[in-house]
């Protein structure tokens, strides 16, 4: 398995990232893909993955709710230096667009996450993309890039069936999928119904978004195999055909050779 979505190096796992990480191996977890939140959390991302060379992978980018008004797109200007530099990321993440806590940045929201996708189609990475709140505006962003390269993942699915036929018509992308899809009052097994595995990746979002038995405390990359074991029972597969195809997928869009 790849876990596609943790923030390993977040400072919920300042006491323990070490155990964490070997936890997620003893469970078959091969992989950490890290998604950057913003200019002041790199320096840990980065430190994560030195330490943890051919397991952590960084990604660069800046996050939707760190934007808090017009000078920040600067901020994001500065960091292409990372790319022009010369880099090891495999994604340009996390970004995209979040209305769910305040709508009052939308239009620096949207020009930032514009700047980042152009770094995306330039250096020929996938784009991880977050939406909460704000499908009909992600879209109506995106429907410029639909003949474009951009690939990339639309990260913690977690919306309704018409969403989910929406995404799906982004061929090129990937759809994550994480604790979310335990939850009681999920909407997301009915949702995936319109979803192949073939389109799938897993995340975990840790520590954000822990599975059922575990809702409530942190979510680490070990509970990964919970999403897994759900998409094994929705799919009707072998929890085995769901960790290959997921693996599958995930070198697939991040470009990585196995």
């Amino acid at each position: 398995m790849i876990d596609t979505h943790s923030h390993i190096f977040a400072e919920e796992f300042a006491e323990d990232r070490a155990e964490a990480i070997a936890r997620a191996k003893e469970v078959g977890v091969q992989k950490l893909f890290l998604p950057n939140i913003d200019d002041t959390s790199l320096d840990a991302m980065l430190d994560t993955c030195r330490q943890n060379p051919g397991y952590c992978y960084p990604m660069l980018g800046f996050h939707p709710t760190s934007v808090e008004g017009p000078d920040d797109i600067y901020k994001v200007r500065h960091m292409k230096r990372h790319l022009v530099e010369g880099h090891s990321y495999i994604a340009i993440g996390e970004v995209g667009l979040d209305l769910y806590w305040d709508k009052t940045w939308l239009k620096e929201q949207q020009q930032v996450l514009e700047e980042q996708i152009q770094w995306a189609l330039e250096w020929d990475l996938p784009v991880v993309l977050h939406c909460r709140d704000a499908f009909p505006e992600l879209f109506s962003l995106l429907e410029s890039y639909k003949n474009t390269p951009l690939t990339g993942v639309f990260h913690s699915f977690t919306g309704t069936i018409d969403e989910a036929l929406q995404l799906v018509d982004y061929t090129r992308f990937m759809i994550g999928i994480n604790g979310v899809v335990t939850f009681k009052k999920s909407t997301l097994p009915e949702a995936l119904k319109h979803v192949p595995l073939e389109r799938l990746v897993l995340e975990t979002d840790s520590p954000y978004l822990a599975p059922v038995p575990f809702r409530g405390k942190r979510n680490e990359s070990a509970y990964v195999k919970r999403v897994a074991v759900k998409l094994a029972e929705l799919y009707e597969k072998e929890i085995g055909e769901v960790e290959r195809q997921t693996t599958v997928n995930a070198l697939k869009v991040f470009k990585i050779s196995e």
